[in-house]
């Protein structure tokens, strides 16, 4: 019996796969239970109309990220500290302050996607990776300077 998937199901496949599976296990399990929809001729058309659909709209996803990656590459962030002798900061600049002051400039970045490789304690240029989008990536320049 040839089906597709509308849900994830362990050891068969993905969401949107069409495979084949013995007739008692599609009958009694994955039709009854939602997770999965014969692969009659309509619905291979509408399979193929919702992954051109789905296609389309992450790619509207990844140029939008493309521009706010833009953005942020020609984006000078400086952020202000207390720091003591020696230009060492008391404390250290989080992945969390760095999301507060872009969302002063106006683009919202989650703390999680910006990583840090090394600690900030230092007065001085850094530069900071930013995960846009799974698949896409920027770096952002930042200015660690005395309160």
């Amino acid at each position: 019996m040839k089906i597709i998937l509308t849900k994830d199901v362990d050891k068969l496949g993905h969401v949107g796969d069409v495979v084949t599976v013995k007739d008692g296990y599609g009958r009694n399990f994955l039709l009854p239970n939602n997770k999965a929809r014969l692969a009659t001729q309509g619905n291979m058309k509408l399979l193929d109309a919702q992954k051109k659909k789905s296609a389309a709209e992450d790619e509207r996803k990844v140029e939008a990220a493309r521009a706010i990656a833009n953005r942020l590459a020609n984006l000078s962030l400086t952020v202000s500290a207390e720091a003591g002798e020696e230009d060492k900061l008391f404390g250290s600049v989080t992945n969390e302050l760095i999301s507060e002051r872009l969302k002063d400039e106006g683009i919202d970045i989650d703390k999680k996607n910006i990583i840090i490789e090394e600690q900030i304690k230092k007065l001085g240029v850094y530069q900071v990776a930013v995960k846009v989008h799974p698949m896409v990536k920027a770096t952002l320049r930042v200015w660690i300077v005395k309160k």
